[in-house]
């Protein structure tokens, strides 16, 4: 992942107002109360901010990104709000700044693209998850290989499509890092995206 363009271009979107995810997995989580969970593209942390509310004062949410301008709006977001159990981490996502078998939930939205070496991703995504832990991910797949000439441009991979896999990779992926059953929770259709085609779907599994 080529850190420095995605940290100036999500820096630069911390203030605005635009959509920036692909997926919705927080609509698919069904967090609990004392449950530990972990946001990987937590952006300005919203996402973060209403797990926290639901898992309440004996659990705690974290939050990873990349992005300074991102890690501090989350951050003042909230101080402001007066949100005391989360804590935003800047980390990569091939090392992920977390003990082993720590939470019980991973999400993450249109992030995962963005990773030079996805299986090294999913296998730390294995690793912090406790035995009986769980993910959802809303991510977006390419219908054929992306071309090289795209797949090494820092600015396509930072705009969330150039880093794409195809589908057949990405579920090959999950299963090398050893989530065995894996959940399609909602697919689209392949549409235009940058120079290529892709399709945004949710994926749901458990550490076993």
């Amino acid at each position: 992942m080529n850190y420095e363009s995605i940290d100036k271009r999500y820096s630069q979107l911390a203030e605005s107002t635009c959509c920036l995810s692909c997926g919705g997995a927080i609509n698919y989580v069904t967090a609990t109360e004392g449950e530990i969970c972990v946001d990987l593209g937590s952006g300005r942390g919203t996402d973060v901010l209403r797990l926290a509310e639901t898992v309440g004062d004996k659990g705690f949410v974290y939050g990873i990104d990349i992005s300074d301008g991102m890690l501090q709006k989350a951050r003042n977001t909230a101080e402001r709000l007066g949100v005391h159990n989360v804590e935003f981490i800047k980390s990569t996502l091939e090392q992920i700044n977390l003990p082993d078998e720590k939470a019980d939930l991973v999400i993450s939205n249109c992030t995962i693209n963005h990773a030079a070496d996805k299986q090294v991703v999913w296998d730390e995504i294995f690793r912090i998850l406790k035995n009986g832990g769980r993910f959802v991910v809303s991510d977006i797949y390419s219908t054929k290989p992306v071309p090289e000439e795209y797949r090494n441009d820092p600015v396509a991979v930072s705009e969330c499509w150039a880093g794409s896999v195809t589908r057949e990779i990405y579920l090959e992926q999950l299963g090398k890092a050893g989530f065995a059953l894996v959940q399609i929770v909602e697919e689209s259709e392949p549409y235009e995206k940058g120079m290529i085609r892709v399709a945004s779907w949710t994926v749901a599994g458990h550490k076993q």
